[in-house]
C-alpha cells in the first residue's frame, strides 16, 4: 500500500484555528506543497457563568465556540483537496484542560453542507492562560516526579484547584484532555482520551522518562487519575475517523495529537544548528537538545528554560514567555479605552498600525519598559514596570520602541545568546503573527541576537501537524 500523500493539517490555538491540506513532493522525501490554508478567528471567550469560573484571573474559553471556528476552517477548503486526505495530524495549545462525557462528548449533524460534529456535555476549556493557582495554592501541591515544575494554567494544577473549590462539578465527568485530545477523541470516539508526552508534560506530574503520570504521588493526594488521559506516541495512530468530515472519507486515519510547540518548531527547524523563535500570543524560544540528553528528574520552579518532549524520546530546551502579542494587544486596548474615555472612538487596527509606524520611525530610546504584565511562570508574582523615563522619551514612538524591546529583552534574559551559542546554535529562525505584522520586533530581535536571523517563515503549527503525520507514514512505509 503506497503511503499517505495528503495529510490534513490542524491547530487549535488561544486565539485562532488554522487547518492547512499538505500534500507530499513527488520523488522528495523531505519535500512538500501546501495545498489548501485556512485560518478562522476563534473568539472564545468564555462569557456564560461557567460551574467551575474561579477568581477574576481565571481564563476560560467556550468549547462550542473554538469547533464552530473549525467547522468554519474545513468548510473553506477545497472539497477536492478534502477528499484526498488520508491522515489528520492535530495541535493545539499547551497546558489547558477541559471535560468530558465518554460517549457523550459531540453530537454529529449529518444535515448541511457537510458531516460535523458540535460538542455536548462538555466543559468550558481552562487555558494555559489561566491565573487561579496562585503561588500559595502551587505551593501546597505535592512535589511532582517529574523534571517540569508544575505552573497556573497546567491541566493538573487546574484539577487540583477544581478538587478542591468544586468537587461536585469534576464529578460530571469522567474525560479530560487538551482541546486538541478532545478533537481526536470525538473523530475516532474513543473510549478513553489518548495524550502524548507532550502533551502530558505540558499538565505536570509526568515522568518523561518513565512515560508516565505520578499515580501513586496523585491517588496519595486524592487526586481523581481516572480523568488523566492514557499516553501514547505523538502522532502514531489515535485512530480513525468514525464519520466522513466535510468530504474527508470515513476510516481515515487521525494522529495522537501534538502540542503546538513541537509542531511549530517541526515545521520550521531545518537544521538542528537552528533556534526557532515565536512571537504570536506568547513568546518560544527553542533550541533541540543532543540525541541522548536526559534532564535532571527535580523540578526548579525558578528555572527560565524547561526541557520538553520532542520527538524520538529527544528533547526542546524551551525559553516560553507568557508575555508576547498579548502585551502589544492590552497596551493597544489601554490606548483604546483612554481615547474612549476622552470621547473619541477609534478602532483597534488603526492605534496598532500608527503605533507601530511611530515606533519604526523611533529607531532607539532610553525608556525602559519590562513587559511582564501576566508575570512569568518562573516567576508568577513579577509584574510589568516602567523605568527611565524622561519627558523626552514619552512620545507613542518611544514608548511603543521600548514595548516592543522588552518583549525582546525579557526573552533574551531567559534564554541569552551567548547558551544558544554553546549549545551550537547557528541561526535563529523566526515566525508568529506578532512578528510578520510588526516590523519593530524584528528589528529588536536582530538586535538581541547576534545571529543570522531568518524571518517570514510561511510556517505554523497546522503545517507541523500535518507535516508529522506525513513523516510517519514515510517512515513507515519505508519499514
Amino acid at each position: 500500500m503506497a503511503a499517505p500523500s495528503v495529510i490534513l493539517g490542524i491547530d487549535l490555538g488561544t486565539t485562532s484555528v488554522k487547518a492547512a491540506v499538505v500534500e507530499a513532493a513527488p520523488g522528495d522525501p523531505s519535500g512538500f506543497v501546501v495545498l489548501a490554508s485556512c485560518a478562522r478567528a476563534a473568539r472564545a471567550e468564555a462569557t456564560a457563568q461557567s460551574p467551575l469560573a474561579g477568581p477574576t484571573c481565571a481564563r476560560e474559553q467556550d468549547v462550542s465556540r473554538i469547533i464552530q471556528a473549525l467547522n468554519e476552517c474545513l468548510a473553506a477548503l477545497p472539497q477536492q483537496h478534502l477528499r484526498k486526505v488520508c491522515g489528520i495530524g492535530v495541535s493545539g495549545q499547551m497546558h489547558g484542560v477541559l471535560f468530558w462525557k465518554t460517549g457523550q462528548g459531540c453530537e454529529w449533524m449529518e444535515g448541511g453542507a457537510a458531516p460535523a460534529f458540535k460538542p455536548r456535555a462538555v466543559s468550558n476549556l481552562v487555558t494555559w492562560q489561566d491565573g487561579r493557582c496562585n503561588s500559595g495554592f502551587l505551593a501546597s501541591l505535592p512535589h511532582p516526579e517529574s523534571h517540569l515544575s508544575v505552573a497556573t494554567g497546567f491541566g493538573c494544577a487546574t484539577i487540583f484547584w477544581l478538587l478542591k473549590n468544586s468537587p461536585e462539578f469534576l464529578k460530571s465527568y469522567d474525560a479530560a484532555g487538551t482541546i486538541h485530545d478532545y478533537v481526536v477523541a470525538m473523530l475516532c470516539d474513543l473510549p478513553r482520551p489518548l495524550m502524548s508526552d507532550q502533551n502530558a508534560a505540558s499538565w505536570g506530574y509526568f515522568n518523561t522518562q518513565r512515560q508516565s503520570w505520578n499515580m501513586e504521588i496523585l491517588r496519595t493526594s486524592g487526586f481523581p487519575v481516572h480523568l488523566l488521559p492514557d499516553i501514547a506516541e505523538p502522532a502514531s495512530a489515535a485512530g480513525r475517523t468514525v464519520r466522513a468530515w466535510f468530504g474527508i472519507p470515513k476510516g481515515t486515519q487521525v494522529g495522537v495529537a501534538l502540542g503546538d510547540l513541537q509542531a511549530s518548531v517541526y515545521s520550521c527547524m531545518a537544521h538542528r544548528t537552528d533556534a526557532v523563535l515565536n512571537i504570536s500570543t506568547s513568546v518560544q524560544l527553542a533550541a533541540p537538545m543532543p540525541s541522548g540528553f536526559q534532564p535532571a528528574q527535580t523540578p526548579d520552579p525558578a528555572a527560565p528554560v524547561a526541557y520538553f518532549p520532542y520527538f524520538d524520546r529527544t528533547y526542546l530546551a524551551v525559553a516560553a514567555s507568557l508575555n508576547g502579542g498579548n502585551v502589544l494587544a492590552t497596551f493597544v486596548q489601554m490606548l483604546v479605552q483612554w481615547m474612549a474615555d476622552l470621547g473619541l472612538e477609534v478602532e483597534e487596527s488603526t492605534v496598532y498600525s500608527r503605533m507601530i509606524q511611530a515606533a519604526a520611525e523611533q529607531r532607539d530610546t532610553c525608556l525602559t519598559i519590562t513587559p511582564t504584565v501576566l508575570g512569568e511562570r518562573h516567576l508568577p508574582d513579577q509584574l510589568a514596570s516602567v523605568t527611565r523615563i524622561s519627558s523626552s522619551d514619552l512620545s507613542l514612538g518611544h514608548v511603543t520602541r521600548a514595548l516592543c524591546r522588552g518583549i525582546v529583552q525579557n526573552l533574551h534574559s531567559m534564554l541569552p545568546f551567548q547558551r544558544l551559542r554553546e549549545w551550537g546554535v547557528e541561526r535563529v529562525v523566526s515566525s508568529g503573527s506578532a512578528l510578520s505584522r510588526n516590523e519593530v520586533l524584528r528589528q529588536e530581535v536582530q538586535r538581541a541576537f547576534p545571529f543570522p536571523v531568518s524571518f517570514g517563515q510561511d510556517v505554523d503549527a497546522a503545517v507541523g501537524a500535518a507535516l508529522v503525520m506525513l513523516q510517519r507514514s514515510l517512515t513507515q512505509e519505508e519499514s
